[in-house]
């Protein structure tokens, strides 16, 4: 079981046609692709900076956990995602610390990748998510 990386970290915000605009020409990066995950009503746009991939997040829809968070936070770091190569290995072993998980078994996220967060009151306030597999 091991971490192999930061894989992403995503940011909530009201508006990806707003905010594609500043990563592109204030940072230089390129939007690597646009994607909309329906279940989880959450519409993505990736960006790569080095390594690790920036993923920015608007809801779409007022059920969407990304409009809560809004919400009770405004815009800002959503969560830190860190890639392994056994997410069901790193599930068992925060849960075996005592570490409460928001899902017990992976769901599919955007890019395809397999993801599953941790709950934040249990990672002193970082909203921690396992991916593996996946498109980036």
């Amino acid at each position: 079981i091991m971490i192999q990386k930061v894989d992403h970290i995503g940011i909530a915000l009201h508006s990806l046609d707003e905010a594609i605009p500043f990563y592109e020409k204030a940072l230089g990066l390129t939007c690597d692709r646009i994607e909309e995950v329906e279940p989880q009503k959450v519409k993505t746009a990736f960006f790569a900076a080095g390594e690790v991939h920036i993923e920015l997040l608007e809801p779409t829809a007022e059920a969407s956990p990304i409009a809560k968070f809004l919400a009770k936070n405004g815009p800002g770091i959503h969560h830190v995602a860190l890639g392994t190569d056994d997410i069901l290995g790193q599930l068992a072993q925060a849960s075996d610390a005592g570490v409460r998980l928001i899902h017990e078994e992976p769901i599919v996220g955007a890019g395809g990748k397999h993801v599953a967060f941790l709950h934040p009151k249990d990672t002193f306030g970082v909203l921690t998510e396992f991916c593996s597999g996946g498109d980036h």
